[in-house]
């Protein structure tokens, strides 16, 4: 069958062809504000027409609230001095106070708990791995958490085993093998693993000779659950399935989601303080998806009703809005949601989920899955392929990436905690210390970890992967990365391509259809033009001169669709 004729290509394809032919730009980013904020915008979260969030697996607020308080005055000398010496000001109406009060009114502080560190072990915890649907059939996949590297792959059986990404004859990277006959093949002498790590095949043994029971490798318990795979990462602990995260609304009835992942150059945690900032949307991504305006820019208030080591929740909202409607759980070790609940014109209630799952794939790396979901969407969503949704997403990461980046770098080169370096605001920033603040209470149970008052620095050195082989990976690493991007901190992606095209197998196939779709009318185009020569009529000049235009388009479109797939979004103040 010829390249992109699937359902999700074909209507890639029609879309495109009619985005040139038709010339419909403007049609297009007017409904792109509607599609996107009723259809899980994979832009803002917080931002929707109605305002309910009601958390999922949680009661309503309790009656009690737990407050900040004030900025403490006994809190030893540190970096923060310098901040208040440089002068800076801010845009305060009310009447002016002496500089150590006015820190005090804008400042986020201790809270009035006495926080103690509780009990924790990140390995006791369900790490979420890759989509389902993402997860190749004929190969293994290498996968990292912390700085454990994990192979992932579908046996014989079609069941997902995880084994420890070594080979136990010389330390080969067994991600780097193939599946044979169902078997986990080591591409350096041939051992073959299966089921719980065992080794059955080991072509070098003489006929006589029986495989050592010391060669086998270790194995993680994974679970496939709603409709992401998940790893227990302790060897000495069994899996604690009531730990397992199940969100409510993806199993309603109706439910449908746009999910995407993203691997990305800094670290989960500095991730996780990006997903939890309301603030930063209407001026980091002004004007993205038209509802997003840095005019809106304006002070939030909050209010924490739980804390536990566990994790936190509470409600927020804007000045403006006079409420706080919007409501945000974090639970460990890296799921963050909103939810929502909202009644339609008909009566009818409404679902919504807006759900981001960070993972750490080691010191300066994050892998994040972003799912948004709801019982109801507009049918205008049926237009757009899915792939313009996930090039939409990934543009709203690198929008963030230059920032976040360079934060990852002066905290690992700072070495102090957060509270000497950030100037956390109580109008803007609680989500960010409530974060850091629980970091202080489990952190000790982490490899390391950056908190509010407390740091524990990486013990063991970055783990350094080796380059793609093949000319496009070798021309993109030679390509500096837009965002501060290229350090010893970060790994080198420098495209979109390899932060999200390669996880994802729906945009893989379209890139490459498109790609077909562009040589074959390519081809098309020049033998159109040939025939136009050598034919004599006039009419038939036209009609084939005509035909080659069109084709011609398709290949504009084509290509177009694979930049837009394939290229890092950059901002107009930074090109060149």
């Amino acid at each position: 069958m010829w390249p992109g004729t699937t359902h999700e290509t074909c209507k890639s394809l029609f879309f495109f062809l009619l985005f040139v032919y038709a010339t419909f730009f403007l049609f297009f980013f007017t409904l792109h504000s509607s599609i996107l904020l009723h259809n899980m915008a994979l832009v803002n979260p917080f931002l929707s027409p109605t305002r309910t969030f009601l958390p999922l697996r949680v009661s309503a607020p309790p009656k009690k609230v737990l407050r900040w308080a004030l900025y403490s005055p006994s809190l030893k000398p540190s970096l923060r001095s310098k901040h208040a010496s440089c002068g800076a000001t801010a845009d305060i109406k009310a009447a002016p106070l002496a500089d150590s009060e006015e820190d005090r009114a804008v400042l986020v502080g201790p809270t009035s708990e006495k926080e103690g560190k509780g009990e924790y072990d990140w390995t006791e915890e369900w790490y979420p791995l890759y989509l389902t649907q993402n997860v190749p059939e004929d190969a293994p996949l290498g996968l990292t958490v912390f700085d454990k590297q994990l192979v992932l792959f579908k046996d014989g059986n079609s069941q997902f085993r995880c084994y420890e990404d070594r080979c136990p004859h010389r330390l080969a990277k067994l991600s780097e093998g193939q599946l044979f006959d169902g078997r986990l093949e080591c591409l350096y002498h041939g051992w073959q693993f299966e089921g719980e790590g065992k080794c059955v095949k080991i072509p070098q043994l003489p006929a006589d000779a029986k495989i050592p029971r010391t060669a086998c490798v270790k194995t993680y318990e994974v679970r496939d659950s709603q409709g992401v795979i998940w790893v227990w990462m302790s060897l000495k602990t069994p899996p604690n399935d009531s730990k397992l995260p199940w969100f409510e609304n993806f199993a309603r009835p109706g439910f449908r989601d746009v999910s995407t992942t993203h691997e990305l150059p800094y670290d989960h945690s500095i991730l996780l303080e990006n997903l939890m900032d309301p603030a930063h949307v209407p001026i980091s991504h002004d004007r993205t998806d038209w509802t997003a305006k840095r005019e809106n820019a304006q002070p939030l208030g909050f209010e924490v009703t739980e804390r536990t080591d566990r994790g936190f929740a509470g409600w927020w909202g804007t000045e403006k809005e006079g409420s706080k409607g919007n409501f945000l759980r974090f639970e460990a070790p890296c799921v963050l949601q909103n939810n929502k609940e909202f009644v339609d014109k008909n009566g009818e209630t409404n679902y919504f989920s807006g759900l981001f799952l960070c993972r750490p794939t080691g010191q300066g790396k994050s892998m994040l899955i972003v799912r948004f979901g709801s019982t109801k969407s507009s049918p205008l969503v049926k237009v757009f392929p899915k792939w313009y949704f996930h090039q939409n997403a990934c543009k709203v990461f690198e929008q963030d990436m230059g920032f976040l980046s360079s934060q990852n770098e002066i905290l690992l080169k700072e070495k102090v905690p957060t509270k000497q370096l950030y100037l956390n605001l109580k109008s803007s920033d609680t989500w960010v210390a409530e974060y850091r603040k629980w970091m202080d209470k489990v952190g000790h149970g982490m490899p390391y970890y950056f908190g509010h008052s407390t740091i524990s620095l990486p013990k063991e050195p970055a783990v350094v992967e080796h380059a793609p082989a093949g000319l496009v990976a070798g021309q993109s690493a030679s390509s500096p990365a837009k965002g501060v991007i290229g350090t010893l901190h970060a790994p080198n992606l420098a495209n979109r391509y390899f932060r999200h095209v390669i996880h994802c197998k729906g945009c893989r196939t379209v890139v490459k259809a498109f790609q077909a779709w562009q040589n074959a009318l390519s081809a098309v185009a020049v033998t159109l033009v040939a025939l136009a020569i050598l034919v004599s009529g006039k009419q038939w000049k036209a009609i084939l001169l005509a035909s080659a235009s069109l084709c011609s388009i398709g290949v504009y479109a084509c290509s177009t669709a694979i930049t837009m797939n394939t290229t890092n979004f950059v901002r107009t103040h930074r090109r060149l």
